[in-house]
């Protein structure tokens, strides 16, 4: 069997990994403790954030039929919550979401399914791929100390756009098809309560404001622990302000909340910020995937077609299937 090495354990990753370890030895180097990119969960004591993709509302046949086992297995379920618009700090229209479209989270947290979908795998967590080169026919992948961490027939990289440059950059053909996928940033902002603050929603996304999503997080189904509200930035104020004080930057994302909320919330028991550099991208056109049969070369990632937990599903497996046709072949 042929082995392939894919770097990054993001839903992309995940999804190519477990289609092809039929006919494959598929390793998976991930730079971080855990599993899923930005389907993520931060706890922190009786507090839990998903504090990267917030819901996922299938749009393909394809998508549901990944996702029909996971639901019965209850590591997703669907979070029917009462959803807002705010504008000029007043609600303007509210619904009741519910099964036309379903609007699914993973349980009990965001995270959990893509752990499940990680169970099984050969998961290198906590390495950090510095070097990619291709010598001798072979992929051979290192770390920032550049010890070799293993020979592979394949590579597939699943990071965003910029980082997969950076591994690559003895391919400059590799940087016209990348530079046209520009990601941007977002901050979350994580608030933890001893109470209710009782507000008339249980999801809502403010316009013109700095502030883009505002979330109680303890709504969603199955989840055990205390009152908390996760509030994401809007993707242009990220970019401008990326590289600010980060105590300045929740400084001011908590005074935005505030005020679209009309309450203080400097009173919050949990105050955390984390910033995501590639969060969210636009509708892209072309190939959901980018595949070098000469070289034996994939790159996969929602970035490919857009932000969106369906987008990243869809890039890791067409891209794995590419691959499995090639080697039947």
């Amino acid at each position: 069997m042929r082995d392939i090495a894919i770097i990054g354990a993001g839903l992309s990753g995940l999804v190519a990994a477990r289609r092809l370890e039929k006919v494959a030895n598929v390793t998976i180097f991930e730079k971080s403790k855990g599993v899923g990119g930005r389907i993520a969960t931060r706890r922190s004591g009786i507090y839990s954030f998903d504090h990267g993709a917030q819901f996922f509302t299938p749009k393909t046949k394809l998508f549901e039929e990944f996702l029909e086992p996971i639901l019965l297995d209850g590591h997703v379920k669907r979070w029917d919550g009462n959803f807002a618009e705010i504008i000029n700090k007043k609600v303007v229209s509210k619904r009741k979401w519910g099964a036309s479209p379903p609007h699914y989270v993973g349980v009990p947290s965001m995270n959990s399914f893509a752990k499940q979908l990680s169970v099984g795998t050969d998961i290198r967590k906590n390495t950090c791929v510095n070097k990619v080169r291709r010598i001798h026919g072979l992929w051979q992948i290192s770390d920032a100390n550049d010890n070799l961490l293993g020979e592979y027939d394949w590579v597939i990289v699943s990071t965003p756009p910029d980082q997969a440059f950076q591994l690559l950059p003895q391919f400059p053909s590799l940087r016209d098809e990348l530079s046209t996928h520009k990601m941007q940033s977002c901050f979350s902002l994580m608030l933890g309560f001893s109470h209710d603050l009782l507000l008339p929603f249980d999801a809502a996304v403010p316009l013109g404001e700095d502030i883009s999503w505002i979330s109680v997080n303890s709504s969603k189904p199955d989840r055990d622990n205390a009152y908390c509200l996760l509030i994401h930035s809007t993707n242009d104020w990220a970019d401008e302000h990326f590289k600010n004080d980060r105590n300045m930057v929740l400084k001011h994302l908590l005074e935005e909340t505030s005020g679209v909320l009309d309450r203080d919330l400097n009173n919050a028991s949990h105050k955390a910020l984390h910033g995501w550099r590639f969060a969210n991208i636009a509708r892209q056109e072309g190939t959901s995937y980018f595949l070098d049969a000469t070289h034996n070369l994939a790159l996969c990632g929602d970035w490919h077609i857009k932000g969106r937990v369906e987008a990243a599903f869809t890039s890791g497996y067409k891209t794995a299937v590419a691959i499995e046709t090639l080697l039947s072949d």
